[in-house]
């Protein structure tokens, strides 16, 4: 049962020829160049979300703004991911760790590498902060240490888990409706309306959480 159920996620392609990824780009698709260009309600969504998302993260990061370029761009692209693996026969590219781990674990070493040559000593305050006893400063560093390292592994499991719950969720309840009785129908249609309302939600916060805990680290390493 397990083994079916998680069999949703494996690519449905072949290894040599794995298109499978290429869903990736399906929002190109679906917004050519010239819905851009034009003044129509998808590009006043779209313009009213990045004002937004410019309002929220450039408190954030006031040293370094330029970098807002990169987390819009990963917010948008997380968020079409996401979205798009809600539809039928769609591959969800964000539930896979290839995908989340290829995300987070450049932009961390990026990070890293950029404040430990730039920017050492903030770094290195960081590692203790403030107020600290003297006895407890030592385990402070090495848990401040362990949580830095272990940053890329939680930004790509937390996307990843959230996905798949989800769509094991949807993908139980759609099982469960040739067993239900016609009396039933109703309460299982409303269910599935609501979960699938819940991971629409899901899709843009979870889009919104990673492009957030990706401006805060990279304003640790700036400011």
């Amino acid at each position: 049962m397990m083994t079916n159920l998680f069999s949703i996620f494996d690519p449905a392609t072949p290894n040599f020829i794995s298109s499978n990824w290429l869903s990736m780009l399906l929002f190109t698709m679906c917004i050519p160049i010239k819905m851009m260009t034009n003044t129509n309600r998808l590009t006043s969504s779209m313009s009213s979300l990045l004002s937004y998302l410019l309002l929220e993260f450039s408190p954030l990061i006031k040293k370094s703004p330029y970098t807002l370029i990169t987390m819009i761009s990963f917010f948008f692209l997380i968020m079409f991911n996401n979205l798009l693996g809600l539809m039928p026969y769609v591959f969800t590219a964000s539930s896979h760790l290839v995908f989340t781990l290829s995300l987070a674990l450049p932009m961390w070493l990026a990070f890293m590498l950029f404040g430990w040559l730039n920017n050492t000593s903030n770094l290195l305050a960081h590692l203790i902060p403030q107020g600290t006893p003297t006895f407890l400063m030592p385990f402070m560093v090495l848990i401040e240490t362990i949580s830095n390292m272990i940053r890329p592994g939680t930004l790509a499991v937390r996307l990843t888990a959230n996905m798949i719950a989800g769509h094991l969720l949807i993908v139980l309840l759609s099982s469960a409706t040739p067993m239900t009785p016609l009396l039933a129908m109703p309460i299982l249609f409303m269910a599935q309306v609501a979960l699938s309302t819940l991971e629409i939600a899901v899709a843009f916060i979870q889009a919104y959480v990673m492009s957030v805990l990706i401006t805060l680290y990279a304003a640790e390493v700036t400011t």
